[in-house]
């Protein structure tokens, strides 16, 4: 009887997630190694080659020649993960970084491959170091790449400032500081031709929630949708409620599938001052409200918002991941608005 009891006995939970834990680590871990030797193998690679081709530095095309007759050689009998492609990419690999030391085992050869195509020293800098902050795969770390990130918090933060925040030598301050202008989210999947509510929007956004928060910026938790919200007999509905630990803040967040109005800085504004008044903490910083629209009047906004409003920001956004061109264009029309506002 005592050894029938004996094997079906539970076990401690905390027990049994402790195993759960280490093997979970292990397997990480083990994965993580694999890709980090991959890594490393690829910066050899381009140091021999680099090396090979220097001793023919006479001949303007050695260069060419070398790595188009290596694949050749190699790829047969290695995989097309050593074609002539991929070799040019070893060879430039080295030249950015020819120190091993300051490779990051954190980082796989996917990610490194789009950061050594960033010319822009700084701005690799920045991707680099997020990438390893935020733990992002290497498509999340193209996403951002291709999205402009950098470039968009440049427009309200002079470069010191964002790679300080990178390298974790300060932390942000102010909204301005991580929430970019426009809000990109391609990933929703929503057509820009159809007509949708507003529902659709905060649907596809919660089915999406951690695109969301990684496009909305760093230090981001969800905290409810349609936050329910009643002054004496109305009732009210705060579409979504985000944290941010860095600011140490809530974070309002109003959908809007049209342009703008008034009215609607003012319900955001209510909802803002409901959540300092009964929700944030004494040692908390002012509640953040974010209108999120697909069009806004810039003169509108100055308008109804008091000159010293730091806590009530509107920010377009866009279904779609323009071009480079389109969103320079939009960041230099945003630029110059807000140098207006200054």
């Amino acid at each position: 009887m005592s050894n029938q009891q004996n094997s079906i006995m539970p076990l401690p939970q905390q027990f049994v997630a402790d195993v759960r834990q280490i093997i979970t680590t292990a397997r990480a871990n083990a994965v993580r190694s694999v890709d980090f030797c991959r890594v490393q193998m690829y910066w050899n690679l381009g140091k021999r080659i680099l090396e090979e081709e220097q001793q023919g530095k006479a001949r303007a095309d050695y260069g060419t020649y070398l790595i188009r007759n290596l694949a050749k050689e190699i790829e047969p009998e290695y995989g097309s993960g050593f074609g002539e492609r991929q070799l040019k990419f070893c060879r430039q690999f080295y030249r950015e970084y020819p120190i091993v030391n300051t490779l990051r085992s954190q980082l796989n050869w996917s990610q490194y491959r789009s950061l050594i195509q960033i010319p822009d020293h700084d701005k690799r800098e920045y991707y680099e170091l997020e990438a390893v902050n935020n733990a992002w795969t290497g498509r999340e770390l193209q996403r951002q790449i291709d999205s402009m990130l950098y470039e968009r918090l440049l427009m309200s933060n002079d470069k010191e400032a964002v790679l300080a925040v990178a390298r974790k030598e300060r932390i942000p301050e102010s909204p301005m500081e991580i929430i970019k202008q426009p809000t990109v989210l391609e990933f929703l999947g929503l057509k820009r031709e159809a007509a949708y509510y507003e529902k659709d929007l905060e649907q596809a956004i919660i089915t999406h929630i951690a695109d969301f928060m990684l496009e909305f910026g760093r230090g981001f938790s969800f905290v409810a949708r349609q936050k329910r919200i009643m002054l004496e007999d109305d009732e009210f509905f705060a579409d979504l409620v985000f944290y941010n630990r860095l600011l140490r803040c809530f974070v309002i967040v109003e959908l809007k599938t049209g342009e703008l109005t008034h009215q609607d800085l003012g319900q955001l504004q209510m909802y803002v001052n409901y959540y300092d008044r009964n929700e944030k903490l004494p040692e908390e910083n002012p509640t953040i409200g974010i209108l999120l629209c697909s069009r806004k009047n810039d003169t509108l906004v100055r308008t109804t918002l008091p000159e010293s409003n730091t806590t009530i920001l509107a920010s377009e956004y866009q279904l779609y991941l323009p071009t480079e061109e389109q969103l320079i264009n939009e960041i230099d029309e945003v630029k110059s608005n807000f140098n207006k506002d200054k």
